[in-house]
């Protein structure tokens, strides 16, 4: 079974019980500043999670886009991926774990056939104080092995560091579920309204020996490789309050699986890498490189998961580059790490990371369409970055080298790493993997501190991260939302059609807004759309939402960030006659409150991209 009949086959078992089919998000956050790429297939429903209404109603489902920065160093061990899809179905306040639980065992064992003998569950052990064992979750999980014609008990409690486990030997021949404390608890922060609540995880045993390096026993969360977690069930039932946590009265579920993991699985493949979303990538690296796979697998999968994800990145229709900041650092940094064991590879061909580019494409094009619309954009600046990484590659290890010849303390100081950075294009991580390789450190404190300094100097830095984002439905933070809409309108107005929002970052102290737009703005330009935005604030207008479909809303006029990742029913926000927009919410209900608009600054953000930051005073 390939991976599209599973994505789709995942859909239509939700879709049989009454889900709406909602399309992936964009990777990039649309007005959230608190993450750089979208990372969970909840990230997206936080609003509606938080008690916005959805268009699709209270049941949906979906196979959505996500990336993970912080998984790039554990690429190469056969079962993590920094791009990889998730497979979600969501319950906004309707069914809770009885549904959710029996239901995702029928699709596993009667849609894809995964033998139930090889499936674990873990489950909240509680905190020891306010919240209870989920000993719900567990009588429900036991009922649905006996279906099987499994009697499913419960193994010993985990209440210390999960990676431990219970610190006995397992019986899992009989031994099913597992309490954990650390690993089944699930928030989304910290602050007083967040929400929270117990999960339930679902594990397969791949039938690898227990390696004791990572313990004398095995259990569920073992870092040794037996057991691989395939999915996450969520059950939002709390809200943080000053006090702790305390009972929701509309209960969610949210519930993640990984696409990959689960491919394996059905495919008999020992890692992810084998299955029908790598391996076509894996034979194209073969061709290239002259070598096998086999005798390099680190290299292959790192190469293979990062171009990917380059790729993907790239192609959202947020036209991100290659760069030294934000997002783009970790697109170059992926490239480069790519490039890096390309050249371990031994690979001769001159600018080939876009064959692996147009390998990703050809797996993923009748699902994701960005990819062949954008694979132009994507292969150039493949092609620029791996140039521009070329010409100082060799050069760097060089240098590389001759810094570490002849260390004394084992360290590589901030300012050589730095070095390396500045003029060779090194990334820090790769700096400091080279180091590892050498069984050497870097001096990251004094890296930061040169980075600081040459910010200060150039003036070319990162922008300040902000803190918030429209996540958090402020008061101040939805002002700044239904400005961005009337700052849309104003740019259209003022410049012409070809203006579209690329981007934005809302804080509650400011909006960053990025559009199409080839050349600087005059001063005169900026006045023009100033004025246009305090003019329609001062009349007061009315901000008025209707649901509709797609169509309907296109007929109307409406402007959409991201059409694709709309689905049937849409929210269309409309401010009279000046602004019609295609959008989740929330909005101020009129815009006598906003105050004056006024636009701090205009620059650019990368190729026909322009952005402005602007403030209501």
């Amino acid at each position: 079974m390939k991976a599209s009949e599973i994505r789709r086959k995942y859909i239509d078992f939700f879709i049989k019980k009454g889900h709406s089919e909602i399309p992936s998000s964009s990777l990039v956050p649309e007005h959230d500043s608190t993450l750089l790429f979208t990372n969970s297939g909840m990230f997206p429903l936080v609003p509606y999670l938080l008690g916005e209404k959805h268009p699709g109603g209270k049941r949906l489902a979906n196979s959505q886009k996500c990336f993970r920065a912080e998984d790039i160093e554990e690429v190469g061990d056969h079962r993590h991926n920094t791009f990889f899809e998730m497979l979600g179905n969501w319950s906004l306040g309707d069914y809770f774990k009885q549904e959710q639980l029996t239901w995702w065992f029928e699709f596993l064992i009667d849609t894809l056939s995964i033998d139930i003998n090889r499936i674990y569950q873990t489950v909240y052990a509680g905190d020891g104080k306010r919240i209870e064992k989920d000993n719900e979750s567990i009588e429900i999980i036991k009922e649905v092995y006996a279906r099987y014609g499994i009697t499913a008990q419960e193994g010993p409690e985990t209440l210390g560091r999960g990676e431990d486990g219970p610190g006995v030997e397992l019986d899992f021949s009989k031994q099913r579920i597992f309490a954990y404390r650390d690993k089944n608890w699930w928030k989304r922060g910290d602050a007083v309204g967040e929400l929270g609540g117990p999960d339930s995880e679902t594990f397969y045993d791949t039938g690898k020996p227990h390696d004791p390096a990572f313990g004398p026993h095995c259990h569920l969360n073992c870092d040794c490789g037996r057991f691989i977690e395939i999915g996450n069930s969520v059950f939002m039932q709390y809200q943080k309050t000053k006090d702790g946590w305390d009972p929701l009265k509309n209960k969610n579920v949210d519930f993640g699986g990984g696409l990959e993991r689960i491919a394996m699985i059905v495919q008999g493949k020992y890692n992810i890498f084998a299955t029908d979303l790598f391996a076509p990538i894996i034979e194209k690296l073969e061709q290239i490189s002259g070598k096998k796979y086999d005798n390099y697998p680190k290299q292959f999968e790192i190469i293979a998961d990062h171009l990917k994800s380059a790729t993907f990145l790239m192609a959202d229709d947020t036209g991100l580059t290659p760069s030294n900041l934000d997002q783009g650092y970790i697109i170059r940094r992926l490239i480069r790490r790519a490039i890096r064991c390309g050249r371990q590879l031994e690979i001769k061909e001159n600018l080939w990371t876009k064959d692996i580019a147009q390998a990703v494409k050809n797996i993923y094009a009748a699902t994701y369409p960005e990819l062949t619309k954008n694979i132009g954009f994507v292969t150039d600046q493949l092609d620029k970055e791996e140039a521009r990484f070329a010409k100082t590659l060799d050069r760097g290890l060089r240098e590389f080298e001759k810094l570490t010849a002849n260390l004394s303390d084992k360290q590589i100081s901030g300012a050589n790493a730095f070095h390396l950075y500045d003029t060779y294009g090194f990334p820090v991580e790769m700096t400091e993997e080279l180091a590892a390789e050498k069984s050497l450190a870097v001096n990251k404190q004094e890296f930061q501190q040169a980075y600081e300094q040459h910010q200060a100097k150039s003036r070319a830095g990162a922008e300040k991260k902000f803190t918030g984002g429209l996540a958090d439905h402020s008061e101040q933070t939805t002002k700044y939302h239904t400005a961005t809409h009337l700052l849309l309108a104003a740019l259209r107005k003022v410049l012409g059609d070809h203006v579209y929002q690329k981007g934005s970052n809302i804080t509650d102290e400011r909006l960053r807004f990025d559009f199409s737009h080839p050349e600087k703005m005059t001063p005169e330009q900026i006045k023009q759309a100033e004025d246009l935005v305090n003019g329609e604030i001062q009349k007061g207008t009315p901000v008025v939402c209707e649901e509709m479909t797609v169509k309907q809303a296109k007929d109307q006029g409406a402007m959409g960030i991201f059409e694709d990742k709309y689905g049937n029913q849409v929210k269309v926000y409309s401010i009279g006659d000046f602004s019609t927009e295609i959008c989740g919410g929330p909005h101020t209900d009129s815009l006598k409150n906003l105050g004056h608009f006024h636009i701090v600054k205009e620059e650019a953000s990368s190729a026909g991209v322009r952005r402005i930051k602007a403030v209501l005073e």
